[in-house]
């Protein structure tokens, strides 16, 4: 008889995410082997992926991997990965801070973080980016709460706050602001701005590709030509950007940016990169904020400028809207940026073991 092998597993909901949560001990330490167990426990290879926890979408087939961090400035270390659906494959080159805004808690509930009675700092080293970032969780007499009257648009009820601060946005994936050199490239007749803070992106304003950018995700997901357009200019963006050809690759991300139509200070559509996110990413809507203080960026020409040191972002999506609060200046033509912070929720939905097919995992083997 062959038994299915099971592993230590939680699924939470982290900001507007929902993902599969391990402890790094819990796993082989081989890559390729990892890869074999998350496609696997998603259920990839299947747009529905009927045959694992994934929900057949790109912000339901993520997963976190977590261990006791060995940087003394860190309490925990955070690896993010986008698990494919339709094809067996794992991404770790980008990062997710709706995901991490679920580290902090389970790192909490598993003891590899003590609580405090009232909150808890956790001090997350994100491995994709090699960044710093804390993460402030609600612990009263020492338990993590999850119910709150805090809430983010894009996740039905509310929860308690969870306020995370990035520190070392500029530059995580590149190690320039700006990639290409310039704060604006032209590609395919359009004018945009290649920024990377927390997230490399691709800026392009709306109207040049003969939109509002205030659509919905179903309409611009049917856009065919538009979204044509918007890979082509993605695809040369990435080679410009030294980031390699992005055929497959979920990096750099797109932004489709526009005047605010709510209040808001702009209004961005994400795109992950195929289809247009229901909501919006943390680190995109880092990146998107970022490029707000920059002068001479697309961005710059769709908002009303701020002097200040600290600068309140509001990025309006599809869902509604994200607020952000920067840190930085631009001085002597150089941006900034100290921290970038913004608050989330996440809930524990399920605590268990994951089973997945024997010949995957191979305990025998184990290195």
């Amino acid at each position: 008889m062959t038994i299915q092998k099971k592993i230590p597993c939680v699924i939470m909901r982290g900001g507007t995410s929902r993902g599969t949560y391990f402890l790094a001990n819990d796993l082989p330490r081989e890559w390729d082997k990892r890869k074999e167990i998350l496609t696997a426990a998603m259920g990839s290879g299947d747009p529905l992926q009927v045959n694992g926890v994934g929900g057949g979408n790109s912000l339901t087939s993520k997963a976190a991997i977590i261990s006791r961090s060995t940087d003394p400035d860190a309490d925990i270390d955070y690896l993010f990965a986008q698990v494919a659906i339709e094809q067996n494959e794992v991404d770790i080159t980008p990062s997710c801070g709706n995901i991490l805004s679920g580290a902090a808690p389970l790192a909490i509930e598993y003891g590899l973080v003590t609580a405090n009675d009232g909150e808890t700092t956790v001090r997350v080293k994100n491995v994709n980016t090699n960044t710093l970032i804390e993460v402030v969780v609600q612990t009263p007499n020492g338990f993590v709460e999850y119910e709150g009257d805090a809430t983010i648009d894009g996740v039905p009820g509310s929860g308690a706050p969870i306020l995370l601060k990035f520190f070392d946005v500029c530059g995580t994936k590149t190690g320039e602001l700006l990639p290409t050199g310039s704060v604006r490239d032209t590609f395919d007749g359009v004018e945009v701005s290649c920024v990377d803070a927390a997230m490399p992106m691709v800026l392009i304003p709306a109207p040049s590709l003969g939109v509002k950018g205030s659509e919905t995700k179903q309409e611009l997901d049917a856009n065919t030509e538009l979204l044509q357009k918007i890979e082509s200019i993605r695809l040369q963006a990435s080679l410009k950007m030294g980031l390699g050809d992005a055929t497959g690759k979920v990096i750099p991300k797109v932004g489709l940016l526009s005047v605010p139509q709510f209040g808001g200070t702009i209004t961005s559509r994400y795109f992950v990169p195929q289809n247009c996110h229901t909501s919006h990413s943390v680190t995109g809507a880092i990146c998107v904020s970022v490029s707000c203080m920059l002068p001479g960026s697309v961005a710059s020409d769709l908002i009303t400028p701020q002097s200040s040191e600290q600068q309140n972002i509001v990025v309006e999506h599809p869902s509604g809207k994200i607020d952000l609060l920067l840190e930085g200046r631009f001085e002597n033509d150089t941006l900034d940026i100290k921290s970038a912070g913004l608050m989330r929720t996440a809930r524990m939905l399920f605590k268990g073991e994951v089973h997945i097919p024997a010949k995957v995992w191979d305990e025998s083997k184990i290195a």
